[in-house]
């Protein structure tokens, strides 16, 4: 650590020499503007925050970012339909292909789940992390619980798909990513529930870095006089907090050939998706992702297009897309020409996320988002600097997409119930309808007393995953709605 020169009083009465000529380099020396004004123990604090920083990294990433944002965009062009799977062109024949493909691949421990959890529940009224919330199932069961709980059953279908009652399963490993503000929870959380029935080992949590926010000249914000102002550094911080946490050769050592990749607050996603991991295998891709259709020009959704003539595939924030694209319809389906939305649930090859982590990291460039900035000086304008997940795909030689049904896979869990979309509300009766339907196709009847509409049943993830094995619970039966069915 810089030794602190002290002056007669005890204090120490300049900032460390060495540390304040590294900060000159890089021009952000007025972190130490107010050093004069601090207490000994600040003064301390201050030292260890700016030596706690990686300056040569962070510096370049401050400056290549700032730089790539008055380049020209490459022109964007809608993505060609041989990259896309719709639902209406698939066969029965092919699902059941892929999902006996998946199956295999994770019966023999190729497949692991990435969840990017770093997010607080801030919107929803809770500090806690997002995956701990409840949006009030009849079950009362929690994000994180129904996502353990489709990788218990996942990994049971696949047991069951090679060995006829031989009983053993091969773990699906589950890799958490949690930010300095929810790894603590998380971790207890996890633990106070037992795993939800999955076993300690087959978890393993890490956490994605931070990044000094900067003001629109690449300086420092200070939060406090003794501490710079850092903000997370978005959900495609995974592929950086992977390689340093040596993840990837985790990965790799425990056999692991594919990753699936998703956002921890949509209440229908299915974890380790077997069609899907029979889908990316069969088309040979490094890089693939579920997507559905927009709903309308003006959806808030960021959607793929091909950036440049036959480049790579890429993901647009519904910002950049200019009104006129947006609307724009393909004069020969009818349809719009950008329609293919993100929903963040993407699947990698390991080989894959080696390069991504070594690209992004050479190129350094981040996207600036302007925020209003806890500073010495109140609230002030400035930059938090973010890499998205998605920002994988341009590094990708193949992507394939893979349409899925908005009412099966996609219930969003993201403003306080009393907003007018994406609620818990709105999710817990996308999965209770869902369900509902589940039941009437395996033979079984619903009555209810509040109207159908808003209510529903609720299957547990360990009876079925996507609706199959429901007829001997089902059939004949009659379900009182809400309630939910378990064995």
């Amino acid at each position: 650590m810089g030794e602190l020169t002290s002056g007669s009083d005890g204090s120490a009465s300049s900032p460390p020499q060495a540390l304040l000529e590294r900060l000159k380099d890089y021009g952000q020396e007025d972190a130490f503007s107010l050093w004069d004004e601090l207490s000994p123990e600040e003064k301390e604090l201050l030292v260890k925050d700016i030596e706690n920083l990686d300056l040569p990294r962070i510096d370049r990433i401050i400056r290549c970012s700032l730089r790539s944002q008055g380049l020209p965009a490459p022109t964007i062009e809608p993505v060609p339909e041989t990259s896309v799977s719709s639902v209406e062109e698939r066969t029965l024949e092919e699902r059941e292909r892929w999902w006996k493909m998946g199956l295999k691949a994770i019966s023999e421990g190729k497949l692991a789940v990435l969840l990017l959890s770093g997010g607080q529940g801030t919107r929803l009224g809770s500090s806690d992390p997002k995956g701990c919330f409840n949006i009030g199932l009849p079950s009362g069961k929690s994000l994180f619980q129904l996502q353990a709980e489709r990788i218990l059953c996942v990994q049971r279908l696949a047991a069951q798909s090679v060995n006829e009652g031989s009983g053993g399963y091969v773990p699906i490993h589950w890799y958490i990513m949690t930010s300095p503000f929810t790894d603590d929870a998380t971790r207890k959380y996890f633990e106070s529930h037992k795993y939800f029935g999955l076993e300690a080992d087959q978890v393993t949590f890490f956490q994605q870095g931070t990044i000094p926010c900067v003001s629109k000249d690449g300086r420092f914000v200070m939060e406090t006089p003794y501490r710079v102002a850092k903000a997370p550094d978005g959900n495609g911080g995974v592929y950086s907090a992977l390689k340093t946490s040596r993840l990837l050769e985790d990965m790799a050592m425990r056999g692991v050939r594919y990753l699936d990749c998703y956002g921890v607050d949509n209440a229908l996603v299915r974890v380790a998706d077997p069609t899907f991991l029979g889908y990316f295998i069969d088309k040979g891709v490094v890089a693939a992702a579920k997507v559905v259709r927009k709903a309308y020009p003006q959806e808030k959704v960021g959607v793929f297009v091909r950036r440049g003539k036959g480049g790579p595939l890429a993901v647009v924030e519904y910002s950049e897309l200019d009104q006129s694209m947006a609307c724009a319809i393909n004069q020969e389906t009818g349809r719009l020409r950008y329609c293919w939305s993100n929903v963040c649930l993407h699947m990698f090859t390991l080989d894959f996320l080696n390069q991504v982590a070594n690209g992004l990291e050479k190129d350094s460039i981040y996207h600036l988002a302007e925020k209003k900035i806890p500073s010495i000086h109140g609230y002030t304008a400035g930059l938090k600097l973010e890499q998205f997940i998605f920002d994988a795909f341009t590094y990708a030689p193949s992507t394939a997409l893979f349409e899925v049904i908005r009412e099966e896979e996609f219930a969003p869990v993201k403003n306080a119930n009393g907003s007018s979309f994406d609620t818990p509300d709105s999710a817990r009766l996308l999965v209770l309808r869902l369900h509902t339907r589940w039941v009437v196709a395996a033979g079984g009847f619903l009555t209810h007393s509040v109207p159908l509409y808003a209510t529903g049943v609720e299957i547990s993830p360990l009876c079925s995953y996507a609706g199959e094995n429901l007829e001997a619970i089902c059939r004949g039966r009659t379900f009182h709605a809400p309630c939910e069915i378990t064995f």
